[in-house]
């Protein structure tokens, strides 16, 4: 009897835990349906607090679910009360963007301003835009550059009219530039790279400089990019500089036009952009097409990549002696997120 009645006893413990066990998924679903989605997040809930890690990750997703969800509730109901009230109901808010609540900077250039319009009559670039010069434009590298380098100058080449690439073995930029000038170049390009990625690119402009320091990522060649059109032709592209505000940013937006001809020709509707958004340049060339009065189709052609100024120094390249006008120094100007200096 004592071991028939041991075993009775044993099963009938994990039969009571399996009876609860199916009551409970049983109840489970149906409570669940029946309680508000709310209840899982109380006005006081903190994700933070939960110990488990696993079970951290998964409320943390239900959490953002639930955000996702209620975002998309207001914004129909919004909407049905905006279709409701018809020609009464009130404008659009403007959402806030770190670009409309950017810090004003007292350096902003007015096209009007007597002295900037000066100050653009006697730089370095006025020969250029007094079509006095003629740009010529070399496109050089770091020592022994790697293929992925050498095919993104090939690359820039094509876009740049009249410029001209040189693979450098060893020869340092204090020997080229004066090469350059005796040469009748205008612009010196500097492109460098790090474990075979092109990051980082240098322009000089000759024979008095200034010359920039930039930060190079992104960089995507043609074969890279997702339905880009056929290779660009000889044409002259047009220009568009975008969002060069400040007298900082209008030296730059003027050192990227000096690289370019005059006279774009019109016929090839090919156009180069450099797009200021928050200090970082994006690059990109497009070929354009009117498709009627009012819509216009565009289709990239490569390559792509983005520039942060590093520093602005006067004169041509020069690291140990070289007076500079900018530099970015971190700790002091990157405070907030709302400062910029393009």
């Amino acid at each position: 009897r004592g071991s028939s009645g041991g075993p009775g006893r044993k099963m009938s413990g994990p039969g009571s835990m399996a009876s609860g066990a199916a009551a409970g998924s049983a109840d489970g679903p149906a409570d669940a349906a029946r309680a508000p989605e709310q209840a899982l997040f109380p006005p006081g809930f903190s994700v933070s607090e939960i110990k488990n890690k696993q079970r951290r990750h998964f409320m943390f997703l239900r959490w953002k679910q639930q955000q996702r969800k209620d975002k998309l509730a207001n914004k129909r109901k919004r909407k049905k009360e905006r279709e409701a009230l018809g020609d009464k109901a009130p404008p659009k808010p403007v959402p806030k963007t770190i670009e409309n609540q950017r810090v004003y900077d007292e350096t902003t250039v007015d096209p009007n301003d007597e002295e900037v319009a000066f100050d653009e009559s006697t730089d370095e670039f006025a020969p250029y835009f007094n079509r006095q010069t003629v740009p010529r434009i070399l496109i050089t590298t770091s020592d022994r550059p790697r293929g992925r380098t050498v095919r993104f100058c090939e690359q820039l080449s094509t876009i740049i009219p009249n410029s001209h690439v040189y693979y450098r073995r060893g020869l340092a930029l204090k020997r080229i530039i004066p090469q350059c000038i005796s040469r009748d170049f205008t612009d010196l390009i500097v492109i460098n790279e790090d474990r075979k990625i092109p990051n980082g690119l240098v322009l000089s402009h000759l024979p008095d400089g200034p010359t920039a320091h930039f930060r190079m990522s992104s960089v995507r060649l043609r074969k890279e990019i997702k339905r880009k059109g056929k290779a660009p032709t000889e044409h002259q592209p047009e220009v568009i500089l975008n969002n060069f505000t400040t007298r900082l940013g209008h030296s730059i937006g003027r050192m990227f036009a000096s690289l370019f001809p005059h006279d774009p020709q019109f016929i090839g509707r090919q156009v180069a952009t450099f797009h200021n958004q928050r200090d970082y340049i994006f690059f990109r060339f497009h070929r354009y097409i009117f498709k009627s009065e009012k819509k216009v189709g565009i289709q990239e052609l490569g390559p792509r990549f983005t520039l942060k100024l590093r520093s602005l120094q006067k004169g041509t390249f020069d690291s140990k002696f070289g007076e500079y006008e900018w530099i970015h120094k971190h700790r002091e100007m990157d405070t907030s997120r709302r400062k910029f200096h393009l």
